[in-house]
């Protein structure tokens, strides 16, 4: 047997050992709801987030993991909802569910599952061929609150149930203000708003954007409801296959390097931008300096999901763009303005090549090394960094010292280094 199917068999034994039964009505779930309600809407997203996050406290392997919480959750949104619906106040429009019980269903279904699965395993997709390896760090520096939140589906579409051959990995980072909530909902929500489009197959860029837009009219229903206020830029990525899709709202900004130098891939949404102040303006709004620039003297942000105060004057339309890879790209980085007001995206390759030579090419570290030198550069927000390597990173390394070494005798290289912090 395998080291991977090994690993699928130990995970399971032990999840079965610690949850000989789904717990009891008056038992505390492993794993607790983020509220007490949730619209019909919102149930795909909610209980991916909940099967997700229990089986990666517990390490699960991560086929398996999608595997299992894509079939769980497939079985509950096939179940009978209605029972669990609650009392509808005059004027209400959308039906809305009780959490705990539905969770309660949930995890019985994913428990089935593991039971199931753990008398005969089943013989589970092959691994994606396109390399797709994450490595994220995210610190809550000086700032009060940790506001930020961010998203890294290697399996996205094992994990939504899409069965058309193609290779789907997503990866997002959500820069929240004001609070967190819009961050979290958009963290939870956004790509299983994405998986439902249908322009996901013909035209992903649409479809990001369309999904931004619809998270954001879902996100209204519930600030509405429960009295929310804030708001969230974010930056989403979609590899598929052998292209690279990427939609953006606000200063969130993502990068690509390929052989080694970057490739400016979007241009970020602020106030101060040109257009957007044009567009503000048009709309009978105004750019304002109060020690940086603010729509309508308020949020220093010109699109973003939520914020419902100052909309249409902050937009929720993103903007996107599509990449065909070749082959020779290196990495994709996704990051919030906490990183890049600090690290211009010409400093990025040398880190990166600073932080594989200290890891002697282990690419996990390399996010912590990203942000330690925004804190250093001067940043004192949140700051979170996804790096999303397209390519082994010890080739990459590799590559990185070769290029780095003189052609002829005597001749001076440029060593992989970055500028001193």
């Amino acid at each position: 047997m395998d080291a991977g199917a090994e690993d699928v068999r130990r995970f399971l034994r032990d999840f079965v050992e610690e949850f000989p039964k789904p717990p009891a009505p008056e038992e505390p779930l492993p794993c607790a709801p983020h509220s007490s309600q949730v619209s019909a809407d919102e149930v795909h997203g909610e209980a991916l987030e909940m099967a997700a996050c229990l089986l990666a406290a517990r390490k699960a392997p991560p086929l398996l993991s999608a595997s299992l919480v894509g079939a769980a959750v497939s079985e509950l949104l096939e179940s009978d909802l209605s029972p669990f619906r609650c009392p509808q106040e005059p004027g209400q429009d959308v039906v809305l569910l009780q959490s705990d019980p539905l969770q309660r269903l949930l995890f019985s279904k994913l428990w089935e599952l593991v039971f199931s699965w753990h008398q005969k395993t089943p013989i589970l997709p092959q691994p994606p061929t396109r390399f797709l390896r994450a490595s994220i760090h995210a610190i809550r520096n000086t700032r009060r609150k940790m506001e930020d939140r961010h998203v890294a589906l290697a399996q996205f579409s094992q994990l939504l149930g899409i069965k058309d051959g193609v290779q789907r990995g997503y990866f997002a980072v959500f820069d929240g203000h004001g609070g967190v909530d819009a961050a979290a909902y958009a963290a939870t929500h956004l790509h299983v708003v994405l998986s439902l489009q249908e322009a996901l197959k013909s035209d992903p860029v649409t479809a990001l954007k369309s999904a931004f837009r619809r998270t954001d009219d879902m996100f209204k229903l519930k600030a509405t409801r429960e009295r929310l206020r804030s708001g969230s830029t974010g930056v989403a990525v979609l590899v598929a296959d052998d292209w690279l899709h990427v939609a953006w709202l606000g200063d969130s900004q993502v990068m690509l390097v390929s052989q080694g130098e970057p490739v400016t891939l979007m241009e970020p949404h602020k106030p101060e931008r040109e257009d957007e102040k044009q567009r503000i303006e048009n709309l009978g709004g105004c750019i304002a300096f109060m020690g940086c620039w603010r729509v309508n003297g308020t949020y220093a942000v010109s699109r973003a999901i939520g914020d419902f105060d100052q909309k249409p004057y902050i937009s929720s339309d993103a903007d996107g763009t599509s990449m065909h890879l070749a082959g020779q790209e290196d990495y994709v980085l996704l990051a919030c303005d906490g990183f890049f007001d600090a690290v211009q995206p010409s400093e990025v390759p040398g880190l990166v090549n600073e932080a594989l030579l200290e890891s002697q090419g282990q690419g996990d570290p390399v996010a912590q090394r990203l942000v330690a030198q925004a804190k250093a550069s001067g940043s004192s927000d949140n700051i979170t960094v996804m790096l999303v390597f397209l390519r082994d990173p010890e080739l990459l390394l590799r590559e990185a010292v070769g290029r780095s070494t003189p052609s002829f005798p005597g001749e001076e290289a440029d060593a992989p280094r970055p500028q001193s912090a």
